[in-house]
């Protein structure tokens, strides 16, 4: 058993009663490699923002458990080194599927787990996330279910149609499973395709894809029913149409890739929505800068050579992110 204190990690308790208090979220960067952690954390020091770092089922086993729990302690001590004299850091998992990927991964030092029953059975999801709960409790980890279903793809989570969530139960979920916070559906989606062609309008001048609007009637619903508790947003990319342009000006092809309006995350912000995925956007970028290198630079094999230029441009993404969406810059020590 690794407590993630001894690693220097914090839970998400204070970080989400100071966000909605203040009326900004909490930023929550997915992440599968160095370049990544070393972009989130270079960004969050340097804006002294707290920061949740997210590892997907798929992401842990891509960069092996035990050298992932390393690589959060290492992001600590590295936050350190830029000056963050008190690093504000969370290392979550991100839509965990069962109780037993929960809980090897609170047993290794994560400070904060989700559980995803979404999709089963409302008092399946119940009972699930309750017992993740109950055990994550014994070790101060803190808790995200959901409750809704969101559209699109990420990693192993799929799903054709998304269904908000109902007002009428979250208070009922979260007392019965006491969850530390709840992800809700009200629009957003996984992924670089957030919505179809169909779903959204074009703009007459640029003919880009103007995407419908989040349902912010469902979200004020449940902050009436849940006064002060702490809200997630998943898929909340934006997708940079500069980054969507770079990659099909290189050889990439992403047609139509639309996500959601940064103004309606901003919105989103000032409300109890504490935490905002972002993963989509950073890939993006990533992948913009690479094959960039490659076409300017044909023979070039040195992944330092590629990497650093994406690293530079993901912590360009995460700092735009955290002070000009999330309004979290300062509000760590």
């Amino acid at each position: 058993m690794v407590s993630y204190k001894e690693l220097g990690l914090v839970n998400t308790r204070e970080m989400f009663a100071k966000a909605i208090k203040g009326g900004y979220a909490i930023p929550a960067f997915n992440f599968n490699n160095m370049e990544q952690l070393q972009a989130i954390i270079k960004a969050a020091a340097e804006t002294k923002s707290p920061v949740i770092l997210q590892v997907s089922k798929g992401a842990r086993a891509y960069a092996n458990p035990t050298l992932l729990r390393y690589m959060a302690q290492g992001a600590v001590a590295y936050a350190k080194e830029l000056g963050w004299e008190k690093p504000e850091i969370v290392l979550h998992l991100d839509h965990g599927d069962s109780f037993e990927l929960c809980k090897d991964c609170i047993d290794l030092g994560f400070s904060s787990v989700m559980i995803d029953g979404s999709a089963l059975p409302y008092e399946e999801n119940i009972a699930l996330s309750k017992k993740v709960a109950d055990y994550a409790h014994q070790y101060d980890v803190t808790v995200e279910a959901e409750l809704g279903v969101l559209a699109g793809v990420e990693d192993e989570v799929q799903a054709e149609e998304s269904h908000y969530t109902r007002p009428e139960e979250v208070i009922d979920f979260s007392k019965r499973t006491g969850c530390d916070s709840l992800a809700i559906s009200i629009g957003t989606s996984h992924g670089a395709y957030k919505f179809k062609p169909e779903q959204c309008t074009r703009d007459p001048k640029t003919g880009r894809l103007v995407p419908p609007p989040l349902a912010f009637d469902v979200l004020d619903a449940i902050m009436e029913q849940l006064p002060g508790f702490p809200i997630v947003l998943h898929g909340s990319s934006s997708v940079p149409q500069e980054y969507v342009d770079m990659i099909n000006q290189y050889g990439g092809k992403l047609p139509d890739a639309v996500g959601i309006p940064e103004e309606q995350l901003r919105k989103a912000a000032k409300s109890a929505v504490c935490k905002i995925n972002i993963d989509s956007d950073s890939r993006l970028a990533f992948t913009a800068a690479v094959r960039k290198v490659f076409a300017e630079k044909p023979g070039e094999f040195d992944p330092r050579k590629y990497c650093g230029p994406a690293r530079d441009l993901m912590e360009q993404l995460y700092k735009h992110k955290i002070i000009n969406v999330l309004g979290s810059d300062g509000k760590a020590c």
